[in-house]
């Protein structure tokens, strides 16, 4: 072979090398260029205005170990360039076992022909990458990116919220703490958000109302734990709840968060608010006593026990162990509509707690407020009814006992500093409601703990319908311990309890299991050896 000959053969090959480069890159520039660039555009403002530069979310623990609740993950997505479908019948018919898209969404999305970059599956399972691989279909792919996801799933739901897309084609914050910190969460740089909540103690505490919840086959149902003497929210849940990771599935009613967006009547807890203000304005002391004639009336509406009983000759103390309304609306005579009205603003009940949450909402006293001779209202207010709080202020108020008289302002990050609302009551008046409280419970015996001082108050109250008062009820229960060195306060809600049962067969145990958890968890020694 002439050298002439190799010679042409080496400059034939390299030119067609050459060709098929330039050939390779005209189709990958010009003919593909569009779909590269808008892939790579599309991928870009996902990622952006997504969960990629989105900082993270803390739990804690009581070794003030950092626990992640919600964190970026990469996650496999399914997309397709639809000007590349062949055939569009045969990738809709292929696809649709696979992906979980109803089937005119689906055909929607492939013959959207001026659309480069139309992302089908944000989430995509291993099974379903694995089925799309095996497909090889033209024109439908696997990629990866960054998106919010929550290690413990549905844990604290109501509080985190979730993260999902905006109308201008981003991604946004979306209820809880997602939606009130997103300004904080992803601006540049982000910031962390190291909560108070203490993941252990929200894991018991859901599991405990939601096994409430079922067993009396409740409509729902809330808690929360708090640190009296701080404020510090310790744990916060609702049942029913939903999974952040899959928000699309759930009931839209799941999303709020009953303890800072719902109010209901709290029945028979505010009972320890009307003493607070007798014993505290002076108008009444523990032994301050009246006849029980299982009836009181007041103007024209009969006011009776919810027992329907008749107790005699009853002491103020004797009140909050029996939970008498009659006991109660005397009490209130005694201190002054206008006296007890003001100690119900002093305890928080007509405004805004602040807590760093959104959507909250205050309880309603204008019942009270728009008619001050009403001596009606401010009887049935006396126990409870015709006025609404929400959980969060209930609890708040009942830590302010447990904290000698000092109402803190709930918080929910751990950087924030204890912040005091106001000096309610005294801290001796604070002192003899707790008696009261601790008294009650000890005797009622189903909340109490062995060797450990706890107080707490019961409520039932009826929910109200057209014309009156239905035969459906809300169970309450709140308490806190040990009464000599609070730890904790802790509050269960029960909505709708088949067969409406009292707050003592349903929310007072919950309250002992969870209490009982925490002393445990806390490692608190017993303050009541002397009762052995």
């Amino acid at each position: 072979m002439s050298n002439r000959f190799r010679l042409s053969i080496l400059i034939f090959f390299v030119f067609s090398g050459f060709s098929f480069l330039v050939f390779d890159i005209y189709n990958l520039q010009i003919q593909k260029g569009e779909y590269y660039f808008e892939r790579a555009k599309s991928q870009r403002l996902l990622i952006d205005n997504l969960e990629a530069s989105r900082s993270n979310i803390y739990f804690i623990d009581k070794y003030n170990k950092q626990i992640p609740v919600a964190i970026n993950k990469p996650h496999p997505v399914i997309f397709v360039v639809p000007k590349e479908i062949n055939d569009l019948e045969e990738a809709v018919q292929s696809l649709l076992p696979i992906l979980n898209i109803k089937e005119k969404e689906l055909r929607s999305d492939l013959q959207e022909k001026d659309n480069n970059y139309k992302l089908l599956v944000k989430k995509a399972s291993l099974d379903q990458v694995n089925k799309v691989n095996d497909l090889e279909l033209k024109g439908v792919y696997i990629d990866e990116q960054k998106s919010r996801f929550y290690p413990f799933n549905n844990l604290a739901a109501q509080l985190l919220g979730y993260v999902g897309p905006n109308d201008g084609g981003g991604f946004v914050g979306k209820y809880g703490l997602e939606l009130f910190y997103d300004d904080k969460l992803t601006g540049n740089p982000g910031e962390d958000l190291i909560l108070t909540v203490d993941r252990n103690i929200q894991a018991e505490g859901e599991e405990i109302l939601a096994n409430l919840v079922k067993k009396f086959n409740a409509a729902k149902g809330s808690f929360i734990v708090q640190d009296p003497k701080t404020g510090k929210i310790l744990a916060m849940g609702d049942y029913p709840t939903f999974d952040p990771n899959n928000y699309s599935k759930a009931n839209l009613s799941n999303f709020l968060n009953q303890n800072v967006q719902g109010v209901y009547e709290p029945g028979s807890i505010f009972k320890v608010f009307t003493m607070a203000a007798g014993l505290d304005s002076g108008a009444i002391t523990p032994e301050t006593s009246y006849y029980d004639a299982g009836e009181l009336k007041v103007k024209d509406r009969i006011i009776r026990n919810w027992d329907l009983k008749s107790y005699g000759n009853t002491t103020m103390t004797e009140v909050i162990e029996h939970s008498l309304n009659i006991g109660a609306a005397f009490a209130e005579k005694k201190t002054g509509n206008k006296t007890f009205y003001n100690y119900l603003l002093k305890f928080g009940f007509s405004k805004l707690t602040q807590i760093d949450l959104p959507g909250e909402v205050a309880g309603n006293l204008r019942n009270l407020s728009e008619d001050m001779n009403n001596s009606v209202n401010f009887a049935t207010a006396s126990f409870g009814q015709g006025i609404s709080v929400t959980t969060l202020q209930l609890i708040g108020a009942i830590s302010s006992l447990a904290n000698g008289g000092h109402l803190m302002r709930p918080i929910i990050l751990a950087k924030d500093e204890p912040e005091e609302v106001e000096q309610v009551i005294t801290k001796d008046t604070a002192q003899k409601v707790v008696a009261m409280m601790e008294n009650a419970l000890y005797k009622a015996e189903v909340g109490r703990i062995e060797n450990y001082r706890l107080a707490g108050k019961t409520g039932t109250a009826q929910l109200a319908g057209k014309g009156g008062y239905t035969k459906d009820v809300i169970n309450t229960y709140v308490g806190f311990g040990p009464v000599s060195d609070p730890k904790f306060t802790i509050l269960f809600r029960l909505e709708k309890p088949v067969g409406a049962p009292l707050a003592g067969q349903t929310v007072v145990p919950a309250f002992r299991e969870l209490a009982q958890f925490i002393l445990n968890y806390y490692n608190i020694p017993p303050d009541d050896l002397a009762k052995e």
